[in-house]
């Protein structure tokens, strides 16, 4: 593998075990909404996140491909340029439902590359 993909993937999945390790108890969205550092550490990760997925698809040799990758890219755009219109329980469904998705699909694409 392309030691830049091989990079932007690990990025990818440091990002994401960042945003657990901030979030130890996800079960509490009251307390995610409380607490300002942990969001904005939480949406810097998911603008990383967002970012290495965009190199990884511009980079037309690696073949790799990410489920719902212009959806990461956007949430990437939106948080960086539309700060204002990110709402916490976006934020939160992120974490819950996709940012699990997401870290297995890494995953098994740094075991096959």
């Amino acid at each position: 593998m392309d030691n830049r993909i091989n990079a932007w993937l690990e990025d990818i999945e440091r990002s994401i075990n960042e945003i657990y390790e901030f979030l130890p108890n996800r079960t509490d969205f009251l307390e995610y909404k409380k607490d300002l550092k942990t969001k904005k550490a939480v949406e810097r990760n998911i603008e990383i996140i967002g970012e290495a997925v965009n190199r990884i698809l511009k980079d037309k040799g690696s073949g790799i491909q990410i489920n719902n990758a212009q959806k990461i890219i956007g949430t990437r755009n939106r948080i960086a340029h539309e700060y204002d219109n990110i709402s916490d329980e976006v934020i939160w469904t992120i974490i819950i439902k996709e940012l699990p998705i997401l870290k297995a699909e890494i995953s098994e694409l740094r075991k096959t590359q």
